[in-house]
């Protein structure tokens, strides 16, 4: 079901290209914040009468406080221009085409036609969409800038690439080079209709250096072993090893974490590596200096019989921490930052270095 508003915009917060942070009164009187997808909907203007999907913030979810403008009155059709057949969102009233690099339309196809390996390429894969920025900035800073870098956005979270303000920021700065969306994710760089295709686009299209995988902003948790939306880790691990790359997984480590399922390892990372994970990973864990912290987490590996399935290796993250703290992109998780979270952080630092060991990029 959805729940449905109608109101005016009534002023113009933000914008960046393809999206527009809007002020919107309602019939009530009362004012509210919603996001217009410029490419889906059309560009607003003040005065404008919208349609407003209010569904999540009347649930209270954590979509930021914000409503999506479904439609803007007076808004004249648009014919469909340009080339791509492969629908995303299928069946919905948004479905939309893409050009996903696998159709014949594509300047890429024979490109991905002839993929046959990721010939080691390290592939990070992350469970939550805070993990990006971190690894990015420590595998530019400790590159010297020199890597070709591709984030492949899955779809499950957030659909629109262009939600993510981390990745605009990211590509603003020229920290990232690439971006591509599978799935029903859509507004990348290059569009593909699966995780298998979107890492032969990283390979052979994007030629990255280092490809790193994770879902959108919004992940689902519900306190059950199985039902969380970060489980595409193990899936992913398993793809990246069977196409021949390097799967390097971030784990979600966090000692701020209020709730205990979430304390040292989550619970989470426990149930990818354990149980859906089906092929090794290499798998970084930072070395503490509270005797008790790492006590955890050592347990937590030992109970699990992770240092027998996966390749676990140890390194000292307070310097990629000072990297992430240092640099001038703001990072955050659960409403928490790197000094109220810093083993959070510390780990998907880490794992960006364990990527360029394997590179070979001395250090």
């Amino acid at each position: 079901m959805l729940a449905i508003k109608r109101g005016k915009i009534a002023k113009i917060i933000k914008q960046r290209p393809g999206l527009t942070e809007v002020e919107v009164e309602l019939k009530t009187g009362e004012k509210r914040r919603a996001i217009n997808y410029d490419d889906l909907t059309g560009e607003v203007s003040l005065g404008d009468e919208v349609i407003l999907n209010t569904t999540a913030v009347e649930l209270d979810l954590g979509t930021g406080g914000y409503d999506f403008i479904i439609y803007i009155e007076g808004n004249e059709p648009r014919d469909l221009d340009g080339l791509g057949h492969i629908m995303k969102l299928r069946y919905s009233p948004f479905q939309l085409k893409t050009l996903s690099v696998e159709e014949e339309a594509s300047s890429w196809q024979q490109e991905i036609k002839n993929f046959t390996s990721l010939e080691g390429n390290p592939v990070i894969i992350g469970s939550l969409h805070s993990m990006l920025a971190p690894t990015v900035i420590v595998l530019n800073r400790l590159s010297n800038f020199s890597l070709q870098i591709a984030y492949i956005m899955t779809d499950a979270a957030a659909l629109p690439l262009k939600l993510s303000n981390t990745v605009a920021e990211l590509q603003q700065k020229e920290l990232l080079d690439t971006t591509i969306t599978i799935g029903h994710a859509f507004g990348g760089d290059l569009e593909a209709v699966n995780i298998y295709s979107g890492l032969a686009a990283a390979k052979e299209v994007a030629e990255a250096d280092v490809i790193i995988v994770a879902m959108g902003p919004g992940v689902v948790g519900t306190g059950t072993k199985y039902g969380f939306s970060g489980i595409e880790q193990g899936e992913i691990i398993n793809a990246v090893s069977n196409l021949g790359g390097i799967p390097l997984a971030i784990p979600r480590i966090s000692f701020s974490d209020e709730r205990k399922r979430h304390y040292g390892f989550s619970h989470h990372t426990l149930t990818v590596l354990e149980e859906i994970a089906l092929r090794e990973a290499v798998v970084g864990v930072p070395k503490l200096s509270a005797a008790n912290k790492q006590k955890r987490l050592n347990s937590q590996l030992i109970e699990s019989n992770l240092n027998y399935k996966h390749d676990i290796r140890y390194r000292d993250g307070s310097d990629v921490l000072e990297l992430i703290s240092n640099s001038d992109i703001g990072v955050n998780t659960m409403g928490r930052d790197e000094t109220e979270d810093p083993e959070f952080f510390m780990t998907a630092g880490i794992t960006g270095v364990l990527a360029l060991e394997e590179l070979g990029v001395s250090l």
